[in-house]
């Protein structure tokens, strides 16, 4: 596992993948797929992985934290960046703090809380703070909904240095229209902020918000193609870059109609990648009904990241 500070050069030199996290019938992790998902990701390229909600982590018992962070570390390529997840909650997060400081991962992401949540800004600016100072080490901030957190309080956790990174993934109709995300490049280093909605809007936010990297879901079925599209929309390459998306846009489409945690975890699994297993409570495993499209769009997309490696071993 990489263990060195965090950079901008990290930020964008892989697409951060979002992956599920396997469990085996009683619940318990299950290490041999999770593995076999790092390596299949690690072979298309990624080398960032960040567990959050994909991941379930909002659901993890405390008493489990220890042990999938300890399996993580190990289980990472030694280039490989594992960025664990804490809270949501200010008890939650102050609990994982001892748990992650005893450990050298270079950074942790705290969870948004969810919408409806008692909270305000100023006190989720120090909730973050007091965690960081815990934790020892600076963090990624999640933006995920309006009225959670202000593009100037954000600002201000990066610019301070509490925050090293924001993973932005407020989803909008229009994502070349976003009032929140042009206010926050206009105050601080855009380079430290993560398109945090999958290849659905990374094209816009990397080329007209001047962001450098996005996080994905999907990379978990198709990692080269993921690698491809950060690479081409580095290198300015729109049109080639658009084409590379559409791959992703079936499974994606399912992913916005049904869950997009849910349908992760399962297609990963249809797929034949590794069993992703029952999903841990509060989550429930998308219903049958939903298997064949998801099928179809996961085995389509993996055919296409095997036939884009054909492609760019023989350029």
């Amino acid at each position: 596992m990489k263990t060195s500070p965090v950079t901008p050069a990290d930020l964008s030199r892989s697409v951060l993948s979002v992956p599920p996290f396997a469990r085996k019938a009683d619940l318990t992790p299950n290490p041999d797929a999770n593995r076999a998902l790092i390596r299949h990701l690690e072979a298309g390229g990624v080398r960032t992985l960040m567990y959050g909600g994909n991941a379930n982590f909002y659901n993890i018992p405390s008493g489990e934290c220890a042990e999938i962070l300890d399996f993580l570390a190990d289980a990472a390529g030694p280039d490989t960046w594992v960025i664990p997840s804490v809270g949501p909650d200010y008890g939650k997060c102050m609990d994982q703090a001892p748990i992650l400081r005893a450990r050298k991962f270079p950074t942790a992401m705290v969870l948004p809380l969810p919408a409806g949540f008692p909270s305000t800004d100023a006190g989720a600016a120090k909730g973050i703070r007091r965690f960081a100072e815990a934790f020892g080490k600076p963090v990624i901030v999640y933006v995920k909904a309006e009225g959670y957190i202000t593009p100037e309080t954000t600002a201000a956790l990066l610019n301070d240095g509490t925050a090293c990174a924001v993973k932005y993934a407020i989803v909008r109709n229009d994502s070349s229209k976003d009032d929140f995300l042009t206010r926050l490049v206009g105050l601080t280093d855009r380079s430290k902020i993560i398109s945090g909605i999958g290849e659905r809007p990374a094209i816009i936010h990397l080329r007209d918000f001047g962001l450098k990297s996005f996080t994905s879901g999907s990379v978990c079925v198709a990692p080269r193609g993921s690698m491809r599209l950060l690479e081409l929309l580095q290198a300015k390459r729109y049109d080639e870059a658009e084409k590379i998306r559409a791959a992703y846009m079936p499974l994606e489409d399912a992913r916005d109609e049904y869950s997009p945690i849910r349908v992760l975890h399962e297609a990963v699994t249809l797929a034949g990648i590794a069993d992703m297993g029952p999903m841990l409570p509060m989550l429930s495993n998308l219903e049958a009904q939903h298997h064949p499209r998801v099928k179809d769009a996961a085995l389509k997309l993996l055919a296409h990241d095997r036939a884009l490696a054909t492609q760019l071993a023989a350029a």
